[in-house]
C-alpha cells in the first residue's frame, strides 16, 4: 500500500506541502529500513521507490498485472462504463457471467488495492471464475490516477470517509447502479476488497448499509484508523486510531475478515481491529467459536461470533505466515499467495451464506 502523491493531498495549494509530505514519507520508510538509497535518485527525486520497490520485492506478490484483454468464456460479458455522480465520476468493469442468463443471484463489488488493475484484481482473486460458478455479478471500480497517483483508494481521507462524499458516495451510487439493471436487493449486495481496498470496504459497510449487506476486508484497516498521510503510516504499522462508532439502525452488515500474521505492509492489528469494530458496530453479545485448520501449505485460526440467534456475523481469519497478499490467490494476478484458505471462495460462502466451509 502506498500513499505519497495521495488523494489526502489533493488540497495542497504549494508545492512546499508536497514535498514536506514526501520527505515524511522517505524518512518514515528510512526508518524502517525499506527505502534505498537508489529509489529517490531512479525517480528524479520523487522518492516513487519506496513501498513500491518493497512491494514489488515482495515475496508473497504475484508477478504483475494481468492483461488489459482478459478472457471471458462464451456467453459472458466483462463490460467497462463510467459512473458519474454527483460527488464524481469512477471507470469500472463488470463481470456478467453466462450463468446469469435467467437472472443473477446476487453483486460483489470487488475494490483493489495500490497500483493494481480490475483486471489484475480480478486475475489474482479468481472472482470471475465464482461467479460463473455462482451465477453473481461483479463489479471491480478503477481508481483513477488522477484522484491517486498510485491508484489507491483514499481511506486516510476524511473526505472520503463518510456518507454522501467523496469516494464512499461513488462507489455506493455505482453498485446501485449495477444492482437496479440486475434487479438485486439489499440482502445479496457485498463489498470486499484488499489492502486500500479493504479499507474502503470497511467504510462502506459502515456508511451505506442500506446498500450492502456484508463486507470482506482483506489485509485492509477499519473505519477512521487515521486522518491524513501521517496517520495512515501509523495505522499501518500497528497504531490505529480508533474512531467512535456512528449508531446504527436497521439491518445488520456482515464482516468476515482475513489478515496474514507475517503482514509487514500493514500490521495484523488491523484486521483485529477491524473484526471488533464490527461486531460493536452490530451485536452487544455475542456467542464466539475458535477453530484452527490447514489449507493449501498454511495453517489457519478463525474466530466466528455469531448472535443470539446463531447467525455469524463476523468471522475472523489469520493465516499463519502469510504477507500483504490476497490468501489462496492466482500467480495470475499481482500480491497475491496461493497458499493458505481461498478467501474468494470463503468470502462468496460467507456473503451467500454457503454451507460449504474449509474444515
Amino acid at each position: 500500500m502506498k500513499l505519497f502523491d495521495a488523494g489526502a493531498l489533493r488540497a495542497a495549494a504549494d508545492d512546499a506541502r508536497l514535498s514536506a509530505a514526501n520527505d515524511l514519507v522517505q524518512r518514515t520508510l528510512a526508518r524502517h529500513g525499506l527505502l534505498s538509497g537508489t529509489d529517490a535518485s531512479r525517480s528524479g527525486g520523487r522518492h516513487t521507490g519506496g513501498l513500491a520497490g518493497l512491494m514489488a520485492r515482495m515475496p508473497n506478490a504475484g508477478a504483475g498485472a494481468a492483461p488489459a484483454h482478459t478472457a471471458v468464456p462464451q456467453g459472458a460479458q466483462f463490460l467497462q462504463d463510467t459512473y458519474t455522480g454527483p460527488a464524481g465520476s469512477r471507470m469500472y468493469r463488470t463481470y456478467v457471467p453466462a450463468s446469469a442468463k435467467a437472472g443473477a443471484g446476487g453483486v460483489i463489488m470487488m475494490l483493489h488495492g495500490c497500483t493494481q488493475s480490475p483486471e489484475d484484481f480480478a486475475a489474482g482473486t479468481g472472482m470471475n471464475e465464482l461467479a460463473e460458478k455462482h451465477g453473481f455479478v461483479v463489479i471491480y471500480p478503477a481508481q483513477s490516477r488522477g484522484d491517486n497517483a498510485q491508484s489507491c483508494w483514499n481511506w486516510f481521507s476524511r473526505g472520503d470517509q463518510r456518507r454522501d462524499r467523496g469516494e464512499p458516495a461513488i462507489l455506493a451510487g455505482m453498485a446501485s447502479r449495477v444492482c437496479a439493471a440486475h434487479d438485486i436487493v439489499r440482502d445479496h449486495t457485498f463489498v470486499a476488497g484488499l489492502s486500500a481496498g479493504g479499507a474502503m470496504a470497511a467504510i462502506l459497510g459502515e456508511t451505506y448499509p442500506d446498500v450492502f449487506a456484508a463486507v470482506g476486508v482483506h489485509s485492509g484497516l477499519p473505519v477512521g484508523a487515521a486522518r491524513d498521510v501521517p496517520s495512515a503510516f501509523a495505522a499501518m504499522g500497528g497504531n490505529i486510531l480508533d474512531a467512535p462508532i456512528r449508531p446504527r439502525s436497521g439491518s445488520t452488515v456482515r464482516t468476515i475478515v482475513f489478515h496474514g500474521t507475517a503482514d509487514a505492509t500493514v500490521s495484523p492489528k488491523n484486521g483485529e481491529s477491524v473484526a471488533r469494530r464490527a461486531l460493536d458496530s452490530n451485536t452487544r453479545q455475542s456467542l464466539e467459536t475458535h477453530e484452527r485448520g490447514h489449507a493449501n501449505g498454511r495453517n489457519f485460526s478463525r474466530v466466528i461470533s455469531s448472535d443470539a440467534n446463531g447467525a455469524a456475523v463476523v468471522e475472523h481469519w489469520r493465516i499463519d505466515g502469510q504477507g500483504h497478499a490476497w490468501s489462496g490467490g492466482s500467480t495470475g494476478g499481482s500480491y497475491t499467495d496461493p497458499k493458505g484458505p481461498d478467501a474468494s471462495a470463503e468470502m462468496v460462502r460467507f456473503f451467500f451464506d454457503n454451507p460449504d466451509r474449509v474444515k
